[in-house]
């Protein structure tokens, strides 16, 4: 269920993060056209990084409140509880069949 969460989010969010090679790429392409100078492409390069980076922390920050708001609605033991719960009970047990065959507890 979390991958397919997982893959929907980087299907949607594929066109808004791009990798620094391609945006170098698209970059010197203009510089090449004569669309930007240099400096302008290098500029445009590093805000367009940065931007992205921004908006990716900001996705895999709210994608992991999401996901621990939903595993905390979740009614589920942990592993550690779960252990403890049976460490108790082995303990009950054992101080039942001593009380059970007319002894005093020794714990």
């Amino acid at each position: 269920m979390l991958e397919l969460i997982r893959k929907g989010l980087m299907a949607g969010i594929g066109a808004v993060v791009l990798t620094t090679e391609k945006i170098q790429e698209a970059v010197k392409k203009l510089v090449e056209e004569g669309k930007i100078t240099t400096e302008e492409g290098e500029k445009l390069a590093q805000e367009l990084v940065k931007s992205g980076e921004r908006q990716w922390d900001e996705i895999t920050t709210k994608m992991a409140d999401t996901t621990r708001k939903w595993s905390d609605g979740m009614e589920y033991v942990k592993r550690k509880e779960l252990e403890e719960l049976k460490e108790r009970l082995h303990q009950l047990e054992e101080r039942l069949a001593v009380l059970e065959q007319g002894q005093p507890p020794t714990t």
